[in-house]
């Protein structure tokens, strides 16, 4: 751009020199802020080279003053349509520019999603609920932050049982604790409902136990309960037969074992063939050829009294199991801390 268009506009009054300066600068403009340079250096109020010739007419007299207006009046037409044809062009070019950077080529494959999946605790556990709600019950949920009575005295814990030391228990402020399983919410759920009922409870427990392959301080259970009259061992063992056969494939087998848990009677401990090597034994079921499924047992009648049932009328069962022990039995999983190391490499074998 010309130094000093200024000085040479005021004291030459030269409009067609004027022009042909602006014209040589105009080349060298590439951005709509060098423009607005050039605009002022040329059109400007106050600094104007145009602007400079309207100025000198003051001392001009007659036609010497007509023709050196008429001059400048052309030189600030052409100056002006010059500038606004590029600034047309500029602007042009950078619509282009912006177009061509936002191109899509719809020819090209689509760019995969990536999508998160359902955990695979989450999937198992869906598949239980579908099993159970099939066969008509209802799923419900409760506080994680429980009382003792709740969590302990309701379920016929005696108040000497090692489960309700600190060492296995995460206890809170006063009476309050994390509950260790979701039996608590039948016992809220039995004192606003009356026979007959079906629930399953699933949701986070938690207790003071060292993470290792089988263990871990919060993990997922899902309980059931079932209370109406006329109620049966046998419909126990029924319901929990095809839910393993529903859960594992028609095949399975399952058998009982005798166990203790407060707050059933009988009690009862349930095994199902390998889903994996489908009781020929394997490293799964450590060449037993059967897998631990679950807890379960008759309603103790003390569980009643406590909420208003008359144990001589109703009778009932109840089964909890660990959605982390079943989802680690049907992927094959030896150490279920897997599940909680947030390792896409990992949790990406599960997701469709």
């Amino acid at each position: 751009m010309s130094s000093d268009p200024n000085d040479s506009a005021a004291n030459a009054g030269d409009a067609d020199g004027i022009v042909a300066r602006f014209e040589a600068d105009a080349l060298g403009i590439a951005d709509l802020d060098a423009l607005e340079e050039l605009r002022a250096s040329y059109l400007g109020r106050k600094r104007g080279a145009v602007t400079a010739l309207f100025q000198a007419l003051r001392e001009l007299d007659g036609d010497a003053k007509r023709a050196a207006g008429a001059a400048a009046n052309r030189a600030r037409q052409q100056i002006g349509a010059r500038l606004e044809q590029i600034e047309t062009e500029l602007r042009s070019a950078a619509t282009a520019s912006r177009e061509q950077a936002e191109l899509v080529d719809v020819t090209l494959p689509a760019i995969p999603d990536n999508l998160g999946g359902l955990h695979p605790i989450t999937q198992t556990l869906q598949e239980i609920q579908n099993v159970f709600v099939s066969m008509g019950y209802g799923v419900v949920d409760g506080p994680e932050v429980e009382t003792d009575w709740y969590n302990f005295g309701a379920l016929n814990f005696p108040e000497e049982h090692p489960a309700r030391d600190e060492q296995d228990t995460m206890r809170l402020a006063g009476d309050l604790l994390l509950r260790t399983h979701t039996s608590p919410v039948q016992i809220r759920y039995m004192e606003q409902h009356q026979p007959p009922l079906a629930i399953i409870v699933p949701g986070r427990v938690y207790r003071r136990d060292t993470p290792d392959a089988t263990h871990n301080p919060m993990f997922v259970q899902c309980e059931g309960l079932l209370v109406d009259t006329d109620i049966t061992l046998a419909d126990l063992k029924g319901t929990l037969d095809h839910f393993a056969k529903a859960l594992f494939g028609p095949g399975t087998k399952t058998r009982f074992r005798p166990g203790y848990f407060p707050f059933t009677e009988p009690s009862a401990e349930v095994d199902a063939t390998c889903p994996a090597c489908h009781g020929d034994g394997c490293r799964v079921c450590k060449g037993s050829g059967w897998v631990e499924l679950l807890g379960c047992g008759m309603v103790h009648p003390a569980l009643f009294e406590n909420v208003g049932y008359d144990p001589t009328k109703v009778q009932g069962f109840a089964f909890g199991m660990g959605v982390d022990r079943i989802a680690a039995v049907r992927y094959g999983l030896r150490d279920i801390r897997a599940y909680y190391d947030n390792d896409l490499r990992f949790l990406r074998q599960f997701t469709s």
